[in-house]
């Protein structure tokens, strides 16, 4: 095994030290050269010197996305701009997107940590990475690309579409390890089954999915149709892109997070009191090693749970789990709260529906309703189309008495949902439109 032994496998307390130094070290420089923060630290009655110990953390005021958009383009740098190298923003798909700058030496940084991503995801120099994450604004395609050459194996930096070329240039040019969302593994499978490829004729031994949060079903899926080890991935554009925490080969369970960069918490959604390990709840992350672009406490809004137990591979860093949804994106139908991942996981309970589905959520009187549309198998949809009602009202069933919500459930053709080369649209909302 392969990884940085100096701060994966420390002692915690010795993790801890390095933590607390470079918490005061980031705390002061926010508050001397961005003035948002120095407000909300003012308004919040906290100095970086009353940062003494790192419970001192639970002291400072969070950094929510509306933050990054009031300050929008380049209120919240902590670097004039003739240091910044490098710009990258979120898609921007619900208002003005979230920018983040990088000095040259965060570049470093980011390719590092990235390679100790690769790193425990199976990655070695003599591996061939093919990336189908998307280059540009997106941090995914070029967060991958860079890590990959860092650790030195060779990239074939494709990014996203043109599916069929992508399963030609898999077959003929040999990767090892594959780069993409979740969705667009599942996508790619179906194109490469279109075209007489099997996946257990190519080289793949290892995928490294992210960027949507995915089922440990749809891991199984993923492994038995790409014969992949499929290792889940975390990153955030807001806190570095991906390379923040990521699953190791050997367990798969749980994501390492780089403690020696990124300060993890868990607080409880409503009400932002710090959780202990064990407590799932919203994920927030503190930046302290990031010199364009530091965020304090900054609100994910991600669900997940941190579990601090060393892992089998030798890692003693903590270990976040899998991300259950996002605060913002349950959906509450008649006061049972439901995300998009408990759904899936009950509709990849058989093997009569293909892994692609869309909830679609509309105002029926003064009632919501939410209505499964999920796709059936080639052969299912064939054989068995005279039984579909039954088996819809199964699968409606299954849904109630699993998560306790009532559903209307619509089974549909084959390849009739959209698929996606980036992240997968799960939710239509139609109570507003």
């Amino acid at each position: 095994m392969i990884f940085n032994e100096e701060f994966e496998t420390m002692p915690r307390e010795a993790l801890e030290a390095i933590q607390l130094r470079r918490l005061q070290a980031t705390v002061a420089r926010v508050y001397n050269t961005v003035p948002f923060y120095r407000r909300r630290f003012d308004e919040a009655g906290v100095k970086p010197e009353d940062i003494r110990v790192l419970a001192d953390l639970h002291k400072l005021p969070f950094t929510y996305k509306n933050d990054l958009r009031d300050n929008y383009p380049y209120g919240m740098f902590a670097v004039p701009m003739d240091l910044v190298t490098r710009i990258h923003a979120s898609s921007g798909t619900t208002g003005k997107p979230t920018v983040v700058g990088y000095t040259a030496r965060d570049i470093q940084t980011w390719a590092e940590l990235m390679a100790r991503t690769l790193t425990a995801a199976g990655t070695r120099k003599e591996d061939i990475v093919h990336n189908a994450y998307g280059y540009g604004l997106f941090t995914g395609g070029l967060g991958v690309h860079y890590g990959a050459e860092k650790l030195g194996a060779s990239v074939i930096p494709i990014s996203g579409g043109n599916t069929k070329r992508q399963v030609m240039i898999m077959k003929d040019f040999g990767p090892t390890v594959l780069t993409c969302t979740p969705s667009y593994a599942l996508h790619v499978a179906e194109a490469a089954e279109e075209m007489g490829v099997s996946f257990r004729d190519l080289k793949f031994k290892a995928g490294i999915f992210g960027a949507e949060p995915w089922s440990e079903r749809m891991r199984q899926e993923i492994e038995r149709k790409l014969n992949v080890k499929a290792m889940d991935v975390y990153g955030l554009s807001e806190v570095m892109g991906p390379g923040v925490a990521i699953e190791c080969i050997e367990a798969q369970n749980g994501l390492h997070v780089f403690e020696d960069h990124f300060i993890p918490e868990i607080i409880h959604p409503r009400t932002g009191e710090a959780l202990p390990y064990g407590t799932p709840g919203e994920l927030v992350f503190t930046t302290i090693t990031k010199e364009a672009f530091p965020v304090i406490r900054y609100r994910t809004r991600d669900l997940s749970v941190l579990h601090p137990e060393p892992c089998r591979c030798g890692r003693t860093i903590v270990r976040m789990g899998r991300i259950q949804g996002r605060s913002d994106d349950m959906l509450i139908i008649r006061g049972v709260n439901v995300f998009p991942s408990q759904i899936e996981s009950v509709i990849m309970e058989t093997r009569q529906f293909a892994p692609h589905y869309q909830l679609m959520v509309e105002r029926v009187g003064n009632l919501d309703q939410l209505t499964v549309l999920v796709e059936v198998n080639e052969g299912m949809f064939s054989d068995e189309i005279k039984n579909l009602q039954s088996i819809e009202r199964d699968l409606e069933k299954n849904i109630r008495e699993t998560l306790g919500v009532t559903t209307r459930v619509k089974l549909v053709e084959p390849k009739s949902i959209q698929r996606s080369e980036g992240k997968a649209v799960r939710v239509i909302d139609k109570r507003n439109i």
